[in-house]
């Protein structure tokens, strides 16, 4: 089901029964492709200043190999640096136009930490970008997005983004005709 913002407002106020912001999720995993939703955000608080922005970046833990050699203050440190870079870009692009926002980062994964970041802030929606790739190569690779909608409990808006390298977009499914072509000829031994 796909709702416009304005769609989105109005029920934010029926549910609120006051003149509510719209509170959207915009997550930010530090990719070109993640700013895309951003400008979205930027064009649609010029035409409606009744929005709460949060910015969320999720940082995977480190493996627990790893994480024996290092203090829990180094990491909760390097987690922490490593969201704020992330989140740098969409910051300073937001800060440009004067557009009031909240930042966050969660630890954990990805799509779970969205849908949980989305119900403890009473988001209206979340608002994602990805890159535009073909079904071939969305059947293969694991997506954060689908999961999001999966997990998600209020309306998940996805952007197509920048297309994907074409190494991803020959490559991948060059690779997986030839396991394909491999495993046939296996077979029909």
């Amino acid at each position: 089901m796909s709702y416009t913002l304005k769609a989105l407002s109005t029920m934010a106020q029926h549910r609120e029964g006051t003149c509510a912001m719209l509170r959207i999720l915009v997550p930010i995993d530090g990719s070109s492709n993640s700013l895309h939703a951003v400008r979205r955000v930027i064009n649609e608080f010029r035409r409606e200043s009744a929005l709460e922005i949060h910015l969320l970046n999720v940082q995977r833990p480190l493996s627990p190999y790893a994480s024996r050699f290092v203090s829990r203050t180094d990491r909760d440190d390097f987690h922490r640096d490593q969201a704020s870079r992330a989140l740098l870009p969409a910051k300073e692009m937001l800060d440009r136009f004067g557009v009031p926002y909240s930042s966050h980062f969660g630890l954990g994964e990805k799509a779970s930490i969205i849908a949980e970041t989305a119900n403890q802030l009473r988001c209206d929606h979340i608002l994602m970008s990805t890159a535009r790739k073909n079904s071939l190569i969305r059947m293969v690779e694991n997506s954060t997005i689908n999961e999001v909608i999966e997990l998600a409990t209020v309306p998940v808006k996805v952007l197509a983004g920048d297309p994907v390298s074409p190494l991803k977009r020959y490559g991948i499914p060059a690779s997986v005709g030839t396991g394909l072509a491999s495993l046939f000829f296996a077979v029909a031994e």
